[in-house]
C-alpha cells in the first residue's frame, strides 16, 4: 500500500475512529462475507423456486424480504456464535488475530447478546415466510454451531465435510420459501453446494495448515498431509461433474457451461500434484472455487429466465 492510501487511512481513523474501528470489528464479527457468499445461494434457490412455480417475485416483495433479511440474520448470528466458541484458539492463528473477539473490542457477553438476537429475529423472519423455511433454518444454525463449531472442529478430521451440510442449506432455505414441500432441483443445489465446499475449504486449510496445527484443530492438511488433502480435492471435484445434469431444465447450454467450469478446476487440481510451490497452488484453487461459485449460481438465475 502506498503512503498516500496509507495516510488516508490515518486521516479517517483521526476524524470518526469510533464509528470507523466499530463498524469493521462488527462487520468481522459477522463474518460480512460468509453472510453475502450465503445470500447469493439463498436467493438463486427462491428465484429457482419461483420460476418453476410460474410466479412474479415482484408481486410477492415481503417474502423477498422475510426470507433474505432473515437468511442474514441467523449466518451472521451463527458467525458471530463461532466467534464466540473460537475466542480461546482464535489467538494464537495469525489470520484470525484481528477479531473483535480476540482484540477484546467485543466482549464475549456482547457476542452472545448479538449471536442470539440475530438468531431469534432472523427465525421469526423465516417462519413468517413458510414454517419450511424456518425449519430448514434451524437446521443450518444447529449443523454450523453445534454439529461443526462446538463438535467436528476440534475432534475429528472429517470436520470440513461436516461443515459442509450447514452451507449447503442456505438454497434449501431459499427454495422453501416459495414451495415448503421442495422439489427435486432443491436436491440439486443442495448437493452441488455439498460438493463444492471441501475442496474450497480444503485449499484455504493448505494455505493455513501451521495455524491449525498451532491451534490443534485436525483439518485434513494437518492430519494428513498435502498429498492426501490433493486427493480428497480431486475425488470431490469430481463428484461435482454428475450434478448440474440434475438441473436440465436449466438447458444445454448451462449444464455445458458447468461442465466447462468442472473441466477447468479438475485440470487446476490435477497440476497439484506437480506443484513445486504448494501454497501458491492451494491459493489458484481457492480464487477458482470463488469464481467457480460465483459464475455458477448467476448462471443459473439467467438461464432460468428462459425456461
Amino acid at each position: 500500500m502506498s503512503n498516500g492510501h496509507s495516510l488516508t487511512a490515518t486521516t479517517e481513523a483521526e476524524t470518526d475512529p469510533v464509528n470507523t474501528s466499530f463498524l469493521k470489528d462488527f462487520l468481522s464479527l459477522i463474518k460480512i462475507g460468509i453472510v453475502n457468499s450465503n445470500l447469493v445461494t439463498t436467493f438463486t434457490g427462491m428465484w429457482l423456486a419461483f420460476q418453476i412455480t410460474n410466479r412474479n417475485f415482484l408481486h410477492e416483495l415481503d417474502l423477498l424480504f422475510y426470507t433474505l433479511f432473515g437468511a442474514a440474520l441467523i449466518i451472521a448470528g451463527s458467525a458471530a456464535m463461532n466467534n464466540y466458541i473460537d475466542r480461546d484458539i482464535d489467538p494464537v492463528m495469525k489470520s484470525k488475530k484481528g477479531r473483535p473477539t480476540v482484540t477484546g473490542r467485543f466482549t464475549p457477553s456482547a457476542v452472545l447478546i448479538t449471536s442470539f438476537s440475530f438468531l431469534i429475529v432472523g427465525e421469526i423472519l423465516l417462519f413468517m415466510a413458510s414454517t419450511s423455511a424456518g425449519v430448514w433454518g434451524l437446521a443450518g444454525i444447529i449443523s454450523y454451531v453445534v454439529l461443526y463449531s462446538m463438535w467436528s472442529k476440534r475432534k475429528h478430521v472429517s470436520n470440513t465435510v461436516v461443515g459442509s451440510i450447514s452451507g449447503a442449506i442456505p438454497p434449501l432455505i431459499g427454495w422453501a420459501a416459495v414451495e415448503p414441500g421442495l422439489s427435486f432441483g432443491a436436491l440439486a443445489l443442495f448437493l452441488i453446494m455439498f460438493a463444492w465446499q471441501p475442496p474450497h475449504f480444503y485449499a484455504l486449510a493448505m494455505k493455513r495448515t501451521e495455524e491449525y496445527r498451532a491451534a490443534n484443530i485436525p483439518m485434513l492438511p494437518v492430519v494428513k498431509g498435502f498429498k492426501r488433502t490433493k486427493v480428497s480435492m480431486l475425488l470431490w471435484i469430481l463428484l461435482l461433474f454428475p450434478l448440474p445434469f440434475l438441473l436440465l431444465d436449466l438447458g444445454i447450454i448451462f449444464v455445458v457451461l458447468a461442465t466447462v467450469l468442472n473441466i477447468g478446476w479438475l485440470l487446476l487440481s490435477i497440476k497439484g500434484f506437480r506443484a513445486e510451490d504448494d501454497i501458491k497452488w492451494a491459493t489458484r484453487m481457492f480464487i477458482y472455487s470463488l469464481n467457480y461459485m460465483t459464475i455458477l449460481f448467476v448462471s443459473m438465475i439467467i438461464f432460468s429466465i428462459f425456461i
